[in-house]
């Protein structure tokens, strides 16, 4: 059913710019603030969830490489670095190897991994419209980089598509040997970054010729806060307002050092992550109700 993903025909994304874009403050902020395991489970497998439901099988590949090198990496140099912890495995030159030292480089790793991951669906439910008019009045500049910089991602992969089959229609990028590889692959991303610099000074160009970011210009949008934008902002605030206040009383609280200690599983703690996963839940409950009343739409027809 979502095998190549919803994509921005997402019901979520049809929602107004703010919910969206405080949907997603409440989800990476609580996320960078939260190392117990239950929470870094919980976002780390909703995450996963969302990026595939939106965006397909295609993301599975290089979200798999990615979790699995910061894993790696963070894990190994959190125990090489850091030497804290009761538990020790064995001595590298006079410097305990710990398991307090493993398991916080493993909490960190999940934790990024999982910022990184909301991102990615970030960049697809906030469209550069949406991020332009949340910041265009306020701080255009800000909102013009930020739309360009979440687009440059995706565009400059396409570009580098083009111009690898552009090469190849020449009867280029078939060279053996590595400097040849080497040299054909410098003169593509050379074209790259001379086609993106040029597309850069043509939209700063077609952005001042506009007045975007005069004092007086207006702007013309369809966005506008409905009944059901306002009933769920209440509910993820809600939601928000129940988690903080667990993370302020400490229900998300982890010692690491000298000994790995979790926060007792209380009635709080228990309410606290409910609310937590709710929250998270949300566009995913919200996109999968929208495919399947799509689905029944279109059969009844």
């Amino acid at each position: 059913m979502f095998k190549e993903g919803i994509g921005e025909s997402s019901e979520f994304s049809g929602f107004h710019p703010w919910v969206n874009l405080i949907y997603y403050v409440l989800a990476i902020g609580i996320t960078m603030f939260s190392l117990s395991p239950w929470f870094l489970i919980a976002t780390f497998v909703l995450s996963w969830t969302y990026s595939l439901l939106l965006r397909g099988k295609s993301v599975v590949k290089l979200n798999l490489i990615f979790t699995f090198w910061t894993l790696v990496l963070m894990a190994l140099i959190n125990v090489l670095f850091v030497h804290n912890g009761k538990t020790v495995f064995f001595y590298v030159r006079g410097n305990g190897i710990t398991l307090e030292a493993l398991i916080y480089g493993v909490s960190a790793a999940v934790m990024l991994i999982s910022v990184i991951i909301w991102f990615t669906s970030f960049n697809v439910i906030m469209s550069s419209d949406k991020l332009i008019f949340i910041f265009g009045k306020a701080a255009p500049v800000l909102g013009l980089t930020l739309s360009m910089i979440f687009r440059y991602v995706p565009l400059l992969k396409n570009r580098f598509s083009e111009i690898r089959m552009g090469q190849a229609c020449l009867g280029r990028g078939s060279e053996q040997g590595y400097l040849a590889k080497l040299r054909q692959f410098g003169k593509e991303v050379s074209i790259l970054i001379s086609w993106s610099l040029e597309s850069s000074i043509e939209s700063a160009d077609s952005m001042e010729a506009r007045g975007y970011g005069l004092r007086g210009r207006t702007s013309f949008h369809l966005y506008k806060i409905t009944r059901r934008d306002a009933v769920l902002l209440i509910l993820m605030l809600a939601l928000g307002a129940i988690v903080v206040t667990g993370t302020i009383l400490g229900k998300t609280s982890v010692w690491f050092y000298p000994v790995y200690v979790v926060h007792e599983f209380d009635l709080m703690t228990g309410v606290t992550l409910a609310a937590y996963v709710l929250l998270l839940s949300l566009p995913i409950l919200i996109d999968i109700y929208g495919e399947v009343k799509w689905k029944r739409s279109s059969l009844a027809m």
